[in-house]
């Protein structure tokens, strides 16, 4: 196939893919790829490079897919960088086209606008695949051998960069696949092990990581023919949905849980690489019967010991086992829901006021519905927690744990899926990282409600310092008048200040149709009963 430039190559290979609305930030080193996916996809200018990655990753997530952003060269491209390091962390699939200067000078060094210095080498350390386009003739295969990168397991995001004077050349395309990644067996002695040992288990437990999120049809068998409990990360929620009695959730620190593991006499854990958040810093006590599943072979026990490693994809292995699983002891299934009750009481009574908010999203929400929580307290306790996730595709957050992205990531998501409310969950200081979304999303006008807990700063941060400092440093903010931000970028705009005004607010700005700004005063509704402290250790403590 010849196309007339790299822009219409681009957009074969998106409409190939099943892309039709990509994010980005034009200039004079993307204007062809820009021009070609204005005329035949959806673009969405954001204000900032990091935006169109944490967007498209947003989108991407919401899809169960692959989102596209296209970025400038040099400095737009290190924009990019933090929100790729991100999508790496999450293990998320993004494809990443982002400019070059003109061949004749690239890796000259003479400043040529736009030029940095060993830029692939920048992409290459904040990706999962990055490569530069050399000719005319290998884009369209370097655009899909990114693709299916990206959408390989664990995947990640995949980075090309392409030289402006071959973007705007006429381009030969060989119309090949990239060739299938294969997918690794675990060993049939491993299995054949693991089999016996959860055929022998009267008090098993199931930990789902994002891994398990490829699985959710053999994890429930396996949690039926068990009676086991079910233990996630944050990145495996909704692997089976939260309403479902044996789901414990995101609560493996909690003493209640902690028990529950003491108890266990097997852990089977999914797709899960055991966080430092997650695991009280890698402490946390699991049973010695461990049996592993990743299809990374180095999580295999890179954090705590397994027993049996079963290298494999997560849907085929699982059967395997549940061939042999027999239902757990008289009591246990129970105890198992006990605790789920006992943990969701205890953190619910913890936030206090906060409460209101949780369960007015829980009643107003569609079963399905993305939530896309920045880092910050609400997020952080009750968020990643006790709201309750039904689909992984509605579980958007940012698991490398950088503040301010939350926001774009609601952004791609609602457009996603824009039949249905999307809600993003942010603080006052991480909201100020990319304030300027606020005109993409006027400009967009997505079906999207922005819940902005206001407490003046960073109160994470202030929590920390308030109770192992004798000072703060950094936390206190000036933050803008929401009421009147909100005027300026043409959103309609209300304020919950109180718990009795919570589910009317909530419930209406859902109802809306459109965007939707909502300030939660922080100072108004009152503290949360235990105030938050993030799980990392303090020295001076």
């Amino acid at each position: 196939m010849t196309y007339r430039t790299g822009g219409d190559l681009l957009v074969a290979v998106l409409k190939e893919l099943g892309i039709d609305t990509v994010f980005g930030i034009v200039s004079v080193h993307n204007l062809p790829l820009v021009e070609a996916v204005d005329r035949e996809l959806r673009f969405v200018p954001v204000r900032h490079e990091a935006t169109a990655v944490n967007a498209a990753d947003g989108h991407g997530r919401a899809r169960g897919g692959l989102g596209c952003a296209l970025t400038s060269t040099g400095t737009g491209a290190g924009n990019a960088a933090g929100s790729l390091v991100e999508a790496l962390a999450a293990g998320t699939s993004v494809l990443h086209v982002t400019g070059q200067i003109e061949t004749a000078y690239l890796g000259g060094g003479r400043g040529f606008i736009h030029e940095t210095k060993d830029q692939l080498g920048m992409l290459r350390a904040v990706s999962a695949y990055a490569a530069t386009v050399p000719d005319t003739a290998s884009a369209g295969r370097l655009l899909r051998e990114a693709a299916a990168a990206a959408l390989a397991t664990p995947g990640g995001p995949a980075s090309v960069e392409w030289p402006i004077d071959l973007q705007y050349a006429t381009q030969q395309d060989d119309d090949r696949p990239a060739p299938p990644t294969p997918v690794p067996e675990p060993d049939p002695a491993e299995l054949a092990a693991a089999r016996e040992v959860l055929a022998g288990a009267r008090r098993p437990l199931i930990w789902a990581g994002g891994g398990a999120t490829r699985a959710r049809d053999a994890l429930h068998d396996l949690l039926t023919a068990t009676g086991a409990g079910l233990l996630t990360s944050n990145s495996g929620r909704g692997a089976v949905p939260e309403d479902h009695p044996q789901v414990v959730g995101n609560f493996a620190t909690t003493p209640a849980v902690r028990a529950l593991l003491d108890d266990a006499d097997v852990l089977v854990t999914v797709g899960t690489h055991f966080r430092s958040n997650e695991t009280a810093d890698y402490t946390l006590r699991l049973p010695q019967a461990h049996l592993q599943i990743d299809i990374d072979a180095a999580a295999l026990g890179r954090v705590h010991p397994a027993r049996h490693a079963l290298h494999g994809d997560a849907a085929r292995v699982l059967p395997e086992l549940t061939e042999t699983a027999v239902p757990a002891e008289d009591g246990w299934t129970a105890r198992v829901t006990a605790v789920r009750e006992e943990v969701r009481a205890a953190l619910r009574d913890a936030i206090g006021p906060q409460a209101a908010i949780c369960e007015a999203l829980a009643a107003a929400l569609p079963p399905g519905a993305v939530v896309a929580r920045d880092v910050t307290i609400a997020s952080s306790t009750w968020g990643n927690r006790l709201l309750p996730i039904h689909d992984p595709r509605a579980n958007v957050f940012p698991r490398g744990g950088g503040i301010g992205q939350g926001l774009g990531m609601g952004i791609g998501a609602a457009l996603a899926r824009p039949d249905e409310p999307t809600v993003v969950i942010a603080g006052d200081g991480g909201l100020a990282v990319h304030l300027g979304e606020l005109l993409t999303v006027a400009q967009e006008r997505p079906r999207l409600l922005l819940l902005v807990f206001n407490d003046g700063g960073y109160g994470v941060l202030r929590n920390t310092q308030d109770r192992y400092s004798d000072r703060r440093s950094g936390v206190d903010l000036v933050t803008p008048d929401f009421a009147r931000l909100a005027a300026a970028c043409s959103l309609p705009y209300a304020r919950i200040a109180a718990e009795a005004d919570a589910a009317g607010v909530i419930r209406d700005a859902l109802a809306a149709g459109g965007p939707v700004l909502v300030e939660v005063d922080l100072d108004a509704l009152g503290p949360m009963k235990t105030p938050f402290t993030p799980p990392v250790k303090i020295p001076t403590a």
